[in-house]
């Protein structure tokens, strides 16, 4: 039976969820707003199906790729919408192509990142570009399975420990399922990010009137017109009532919730003992940014996006040169394919000011300046306490 008695031993990934006979396990979201699963014990008959399937639990030995490469689409349109190369979104379109079922994260009505699948070309962007936050999985592994009994094509594409989770909930290999994953920073809360929506509507209601009733019309994480390594985060609201715009477009690290993320406040605890680093999600395809590719193809740094792509399998490598007329490629090692992306072989390191943010961000319920900063009487207080402790 799952007993999530500490947050660092749960990813969120639900394959528990999904593959209890009983249906005795809920996601509960605790006071960080993740969700962990929660064990009905009255219904619960002791099966042990829960932990066989648990990626932290059952973790996989290292695996490295068998080929790496710079990539770039060769549709200067899809790139420009991409987060970085454009690679998915072609790698995705060669499976619908093929009758096949195309599984990612996108948004739901309210903005919050949900997974879910497609099978037509059109529908593909509804999973293009990043998307920084905890995707919830719902069913998307029972899905999955169906699909791939029926011999149907399944590409499934998500974070590393929702790939390890994926193949454990199947306890097989399939031969008709592709894997996608990415270099994962790590993912935020659910709850942090829904309550930063609200406060973002309630600032545009001020501006807009109090007659006012602004809804989100756009997030882009990622948007690449000031250049793909100067990125900025892009938030659209529109007044329902009379069609008026508010548009804001920001440098990313400007923006207090990016500004949380990329400083780890707001990540899952697990996220900092990641259990599919190096590999060990077992994808056949993992992506990432190729930020330093000016080091390894200098003609390539155009500042408009450019995919790190390491080849894991034969099944990914078959996949890869299918797609291979509509890409430009340039082979590369594993090390410097991850020049920039360390994050490949370790998590990212807990941030030691972690607890007091949360002290100082439950105090206030939202986030601001002073919940982000450090004061010098804050670090002082703590670096005592630490010799205290030690």
């Amino acid at each position: 039976m799952i007993d999530i008695s500490c947050s660092y031993n749960c990813c969120g990934c639900s394959a528990c969820l999904q593959k209890c006979p009983q249906k005795c396990i809920s996601m509960q979201q605790d006071r960080e707003g993740f969700y962990y699963p929660k064990v009905d014990l009255q219904k619960c008959i002791n099966c042990g199906l829960c932990e066989k399937v648990c990626p932290v639990i059952n973790k996989n030995e290292n695996r490295y790729p068998l080929e790496n490469f710079a990539a770039k689409s060769k549709d200067e349109l899809l790139r420009k919408e991409s987060s970085s190369g454009g690679i998915f979104t072609i790698l995705a379109e060669f499976v619908v192509s093929q009758g096949g079922v195309v599984f990612g994260a996108s948004y739901d009505e309210n903005w919050m990142v949900v997974h879910s699948y497609v099978r037509k070309k059109e529908d593909l962007y509804k999973f293009r570009g990043s998307k920084y936050l905890q995707s919830s999985i719902g069913n998307s592994y029972q899905d999955a399975e169906k699909f791939l009994k029926r011999k149907e094509l399944v590409l499934f594409s998500g974070t590393s420990c929702q790939i390890a989770g994926l193949r454990r909930f199947l306890c097989k290999d399939y031969p008709n399922l592709i894997t996608v994953d990415c270099i994962c920073h790590g993912v935020p809360s659910p709850g942090v990010w829904d309550k930063y929506l609200k406060d973002s509507l309630y600032e545009s209601k001020k501006i807009l009137g109090k007659n006012s009733n602004p809804a989100i019309s756009n997030i882009l994480f990622r948007e690449k017109s000031n250049g793909w390594k100067n990125y900025h985060f892009v938030k659209e609201i529109t007044d329902s009532a009379d069609g008026k715009k508010i548009l804001k477009n920001v440098f990313h690290k400007n923006d207090l919730y990016m500004r949380a993320f990329l400083r780890a406040y707001i990540i899952r605890p697990s996220c900092y003992k990641c259990p599919a680093k190096s590999g060990s999600s077992y994808s056949d395809i993992t992506l990432a940014d190729f930020w330093d590719v000016e080091k390894v193809v200098s003609e390539w740094n155009d500042d408009k996006g450019i995919s790190s792509v390491m080849v894991n399998t034969e099944r990914g490598k078959n996949l890869l040169a299918s797609v291979m007329n509509r890409l430009d490629v340039f082979p590369v090692t594993l090390e410097q394919a991850t020049i920039c992306n360390k994050g490949y072989f370790r998590p990212c390191g807990e941030p030691p000011y972690r607890k007091l943010f949360w002290v100082k961000y439950r105090f206030f319920k939202k986030l601001n300046n002073f919940v982000l900063k450090q004061t010098l009487l804050e670090r002082i207080i703590l670096k005592v306490i630490g010799i205290l402790r030690r």
